[in-house]
């Protein structure tokens, strides 16, 4: 498997402030595909457009939101996006952040599943964001596009308030599901009523797994869906789990390079979401105190727990946190990690990982 040596062109973070008028955020290095913005200062949710549901078009992480229509990224730019005058995304002198990633822009039709899907995919880094309508059929399976099997799938209904964000990652225990916008411990879709994501398995296509009383969750009759679908690359994304030992020297985890982006969660615990990146830390040295929630609106912790942060180092991250929500000791962990820079020997050429 080829390794990715500038993480960059795939993903990249952009912090800016907000005007409250018409602007231009820039330097993101390509046109995004996804865009996760976040106001930084002030209790407002998260919000995520895509050039598949389209510009303007906003979910929101933190509740069960149906897709909603606002001035926030009014376009996917050659360096970065375009924001409208919504307070959400660019409210004046608020101080915001911005998760970019590459997929494979305009849209196509995939038919490797049972339900034909619009697909965006980046089969290089492992990054697709699909569309598709419900069947309320559960055996139906549907095309991620990414060519290999996805270490994580999320997916969100668009025209309804009912259901929850779904997370399946690869660490997750068969039929377990998370929720992205609640704090919750892991469940056994398949005991709930409307279902969830099924394994993992399929190198073109996600599936799901049926509830007590059927797979609306996900897979309802004539609603509209969106998937973000993740595979891991060499050098450039990781997905795992780690266990936490409760302590200030606190877990090590390996992925082979120096982080830009991590997000976590606690399975076995009611603890929140935590997203760090390496753009927001007014910090020297490897300390990365600055955290948001996907699954709530707060402004930006910078008082987690007793030392308050994660160390990213050059083949990692180590947890430096007695917090339970992000190293409670004999917790289950996962993470998303995506690279800032391979992991590089003394000459600067990328090492492989051992």
């Amino acid at each position: 498997m080829a390794q990715i040596n500038k993480p960059t062109e795939y993903f990249n973070t952009a912090l800016y402030t907000g005007n409250s008028s018409t602007q231009s955020v820039t330097g993101v290095g390509f046109q995004p595909d996804l865009v996760w913005t976040k106001a930084r200062n002030i209790d407002y949710a998260h919000s995520l457009f895509d050039v598949v549901r389209g510009a303007t078009k906003r979910l929101v992480s933190s509740g069960a939101d149906a897709e909603s229509t606002i001035s926030g990224v009014t376009s996917f730019d050659s360096d970065g996006f375009t924001l409208g005058s919504n307070a959400n995304c660019n409210e004046s002198t608020r101080t915001y952040v911005g998760w970019n990633w590459l997929a494979g822009g305009t849209a196509s039709s995939n038919t490797d599943g049972t339900i034909t899907s619009s697909v965006s995919a980046s089969t290089t880094s492992g990054f697709s964001i699909v569309s598709y309508t419900g069947t309320g059929t559960a055996s139906d399976t549907v095309g991620h596009g990414l060519g290999v099997t996805p270490s994580m799938v999320i997916i969100k209904t668009r025209n309804t308030a009912t259901y929850n964000w779904y997370v399946k990652h690869k660490s997750l225990a068969s039929n377990n599901n998370l929720f992205l916008n609640l704090s919750n411990s892991t469940t056994d879709v398949s005991s709930q009523s409307q279902g969830g994501i099924g394994n993992l398995d399929n190198s073109s296509t996600f599936s799901f797994a049926n509830g007590t009383a059927g797979i609306e969750s996900v897979n309802k009759s004539s609603d509209t869906y969106i998937a973000y679908c993740f595979a891991e690359k060499k050098g450039f994304s990781k997905f795992g789990s780690y266990t936490g030992n409760g302590s200030a020297d606190g877990t090590f985890v390996y992925t082979g390079f120096k982080p830009a982006f991590v997000l976590l969660k606690n399975t076995d615990a009611v603890e929140q979401w935590w997203i760090f990146d390496n753009k927001r830390n007014a910090y020297t040295g490897n300390f990365i105190y600055y955290a948001l929630n996907p699954n709530g609106s707060s402004t930006e912790n910078t008082t987690l727990g007793d030392n308050n942060h994660i160390d990213f180092l050059s083949n990692g991250f180590k947890l430096r946190t007695t917090a339970g929500q992000l190293n409670g000791s004999g917790n289950s962990l996962i993470y998303m990690a995506i690279a800032e820079q391979p992991l590089t020997g003394t000459n600067g050429i990328p090492c492989t990982a051992r």
